[in-house]
């Protein structure tokens, strides 16, 4: 797929160029007002914005400052094309945000090699981005993500009224496991353990993540108690039909975990690490009780619930 290049320029010809220098090598997408541009970067896929400084309504100054202000957009690179000269316009530009100036008249040569090379930039600051916040040892999220990701999802939970599930998971007894089969076969557990749970967590919004040493966390927007109680009860069982490579068959007899669930319309006057830490004080509770369990709670009722996985 082509990156996607937002063209916003109100002078026809112009744009017309614009849009030949770029074509073949990337997909551009012609507006020609600032309210325009915030609108279609909103609907997502852009990849860069080269934006004219004097347009009708807003101007290409305030797009910019409206757009790096906005964490949805504000990576996006943006590259003001315009007809100011001085000093004074270009450091107002930079100052709001842009990465590149470019001045007309528009010779295509160099708005293609401004582009291709503020692309290429984006793509690797996005793949640097997105290492940082993979756990290397089981290629799922990582802590890092985890914890961005439910103070996100929390407030917009609690913006909309809406039902926020959150599960920290921790596998039994898996200090007896790393000695009896080793520290590779302790890994690939892990590896095998976060799979199941990437396959329990498919849909929008919804995130698996390596929390620290042997535990998981599980963020479930739009999840209400009683289908908690489904989904954990599936996680469960999955995990206990999870046998790693490099351990004997019985090794699956000890492949089970613990889990600490909660779920929550996020009150405005609270935060996330309130429920983090009830949803850790459940997960004491299943280990205390017996282990190879989930302690479940429904913060609005405080009704708990203990959920065992079907035995065959």
């Amino acid at each position: 797929m082509l990156p996607c290049i937002l063209v916003a320029e109100d002078e026809p010809t112009t744009a017309l160029i614009i849009a030949g220098a770029l074509r073949g090598e990337f997909e551009v997408v012609q507006v020609s007002t600032g309210a325009e541009v915030l609108n279609r970067v909103a609907a997502g896929d852009i990849d860069l914005v080269l934006l004219d400084v004097v347009m009708p309504g807003i101007d290409g100054f305030d797009v910019c400052r409206r757009l790096k202000n906005n964490p949805h957009s504000a990576t996006i690179p943006v590259i003001f094309v315009t007809a100011l000269e001085g000093s004074a316009a270009e450091a107002q530009g930079f100052d709001v945000g842009a990465v590149d100036y470019i001045t007309k008249p528009i010779r295509p040569s160099i708005v293609r090699a401004r582009v291709r090379t503020h692309v290429e930039l984006k793509r690797t600051r996005d793949l640097l981005e997105q290492l940082a916040s993979v756990d290397p040892l089981t290629g799922i999220a990582n802590r890092r993500r985890f914890d961005a990701t439910i103070c996100e999802e929390w407030r917009r939970s609690s913006r909309r009224r809406r039902w926020l599930s959150l599960a920290l998971v921790d596998v039994d007894h898996f200090k007896q496991f790393n000695d009896r089969y080793g520290h590779l076969a302790g890994d690939e557990c892990l590896r095998a353990i976060a799979a199941s749970l990437v396959q329990g967590t498919r849909r929008a919004g919804e995130l698996a993540a390596r929390y620290g040493g042997e535990e998981f966390g599980l963020i479930l927007p739009d999840v209400e108690p009683a289908m908690m109680h489904g989904i954990m009860r599936a996680l469960l069982n999955g995990i206990s039909s999870v046998s790693p490579a490099g351990a004997t068959p019985n090794a699956c007899e000890i492949m089970t975990v613990s889990v600490g669930a909660i779920s929550v319309v996020p009150p405005q006057d609270a935060s996330e690490t309130s429920a983090l830490a009830t949803a850790d004080a459940l997960l004491y509770e299943a280990k205390a009780g017996g282990r190879d369990c989930c302690v479940h709670q429904d913060l609005a009722s405080k009704r708990k619930m203990l959920i065992h996985r079907a035995v065959a």
